[in-house]
């Protein structure tokens, strides 16, 4: 049996909906849809799509790691964005993190997120190598980035 692991971030909306921010199921970990919301409920980089990109990927970072994965392992990226128009400021972003690594990558347009001032959600999957082996303890700068790897 695959044994199931169920990570929160604390959030009300995760029992409110019932969810979590990221599930990894053996070598599998999916990180769920990820805003830029910060611990208090304020929305980071208000009407920069850059700035919450990177708030975004630095969350879908921490889930990552408290399942024993990383930016590494991360096969594919799901991307919803209000403004197609910006692509530019999203790819940027996503670029400094996985330049290298070069997961599967779709980005889409969408008429709204939860609250007007999202700009972007994004959520990611990742396959580590064995089931039951962890990624913590060791450490990789990208472009000024810490991940576990």
């Amino acid at each position: 049996m695959t044994r199931r692991l169920n990570i929160s971030s604390g959030t009300a909306w995760e029992s409110a909906v019932g969810y979590s921010r990221a599930v990894r199921a053996g070598n599998v970990v999916v990180v769920a849809g990820t805003t830029a919301v910060d611990e208090t409920g304020k929305v980071v980089g208000a009407g920069d799509l850059h700035a919450q990109t990177r708030f975004v990927l630095q969350k879908i970072g921490r889930a990552l790691r408290e399942a024993g994965a990383s930016f590494s392992d991360v096969v594919s990226t799901r991307s919803f964005v209000t403004d197609i128009s910006r692509w530019e400021e999203f790819g940027r972003a996503h670029a400094e993190i996985f330049r290298e690594i070069r997961p599967t990558c779709t980005l889409v347009e969408v008429k709204g997120l939860v609250r007007p001032d999202m700009l972007v959600e994004i959520e990611v999957m990742a396959v580590v190598e064995g089931c039951e082996g962890s990624a913590a303890g060791r450490t990789q700068e990208r472009n000024g980035w810490s991940s576990e790897v």
